[in-house]
């Protein structure tokens, strides 16, 4: 993994969030097998600040040589993850993960398949009001896996024009101008005075979302960084879906029920994000939730879906599956 420097980056930096305790996780392996040993899967039904709350989480050791991290996406087309899990051969794990158009199908976050760049993330937001004529170019933030299996959490720039991933280690504040490209020169120049330049970011395996929610085990959220939120919606109580990794090398997939009042109310990104630092993990990041938030053990369900019509169809999923179903 690639350990960081961390900087006061102007970032939401939390190391203690409120008096809440700490949730209590029921393991719920015997609801899901056949699983291999290297992974688990648990279960809380404590409440969040006093509100109900169902709560699942994977983790699965990234070193176990039976095990492959992929992912997997669409073009101009969406599936639900029960639908990608019969493509897939039946994947052991099947979550939802970019954010994407309702309107064209187009996944809005980095989406990389066997070291392919194959989803990209949107780099420059038009602006609003009296701002009509401006655009602000954030970098997304991905979680990514490499060839070595080695995680890592970083803000990214890809374009379809180029085969390869760029990253930074740190959150970068978005460029403001009146033009709508973005190109990879005015993202060198952007992060060019901080500690480490836009690098190429070599992963086997990523998927994009965000804001970032960890970073050495600091709770430290950038949204006013990646965009992803407007004004206090980090506080809103919604499903949520994210993925982060713990300095031994476990892989922590974590999906929260939401929707159902007075059942789960679902949780804000302060408390997404506490969870996951409660769980151990050195870095985090969020992913798309609301309706889409669906992860599949074996092909059954873990949180329900918040539609009504159940298994939102999304552009892509992150997935784990054992090797012999892999190279059926």
């Amino acid at each position: 993994m690639l350990f960081k420097k961390i900087i006061n980056y102007s970032l939401l930096i939390i190391n203690s969030i409120g008096a809440s305790a700490q949730l209590k996780w029921i393991n719920v392996d015997s609801l899901y097998q056949p699983l291999p040993a290297s992974v688990h899967v648990f279960k809380t039904t404590d409440s969040l600040d006093g509100k109900p709350n169902i709560a699942y989480y994977v983790i699965a050791d990234l070193k176990a040589k039976k095990l492959l991290f992929d992912a997997d996406t669409t073009l101009n087309r969406r599936f639900t993850p029960s639908q990608f899990y019969q493509k897939n051969s039946q994947p052991l794990i099947v979550v939802n993960c970019t954010f994407f158009s309702f309107q064209t199908n187009q996944n809005l976050s980095v989406v990389i398949k066997d070291g392919k760049l194959v989803g990209y993330n949107i780099h420059s937001v038009p602006g609003r009001g009296n701002d009509t004529l401006t655009y602000r170019h954030p970098f997304g933030s991905a979680i990514g896996i490499s060839e070595h299996r080695q995680p890592d959490v970083a803000w990214v720039y890809s374009d379809s024009s180029r085969k390869k991933t760029y990253g930074v280690q740190f959150p970068v504040s978005p460029v403001k101008d009146s033009i709508r490209s973005f190109n990879l020169d005015k993202a060198m120049h952007s992060v060019s005075g901080g500690s480490s330049r836009l690098t190429g970011w070599k992963m086997r395996t990523a998927i994009g979302g965000g804001p970032v929610l960890l970073q050495a085990g600091n709770i430290s959220i950038a949204n006013n960084q990646e965009l992803k939120f407007a004004g206090k919606a980090i506080e809103d109580k919604h499903p949520r879906t994210a993925m982060g990794y713990t300095k031994d090398d476990k892989l922590i997939i974590v999906v929260v029920q939401g929707r159902f009042p007075g059942i789960a109310e679902g949780a804000t990104l302060v408390q997404e994000a506490k969870m996951l630092q409660e769980l151990g993990c050195w870095e985090a990041i969020n992913l798309d939730g609301g309706g889409s938030s669906c992860m599949l053990v074996n092909g059954k369900e873990t949180i329900k879906p918040s539609d009504a019509t159940g298994q939102r169809a999304v552009p892509a999923v992150f997935m784990i599956l054992t090797r012999s179903k892999a190279t059926k």
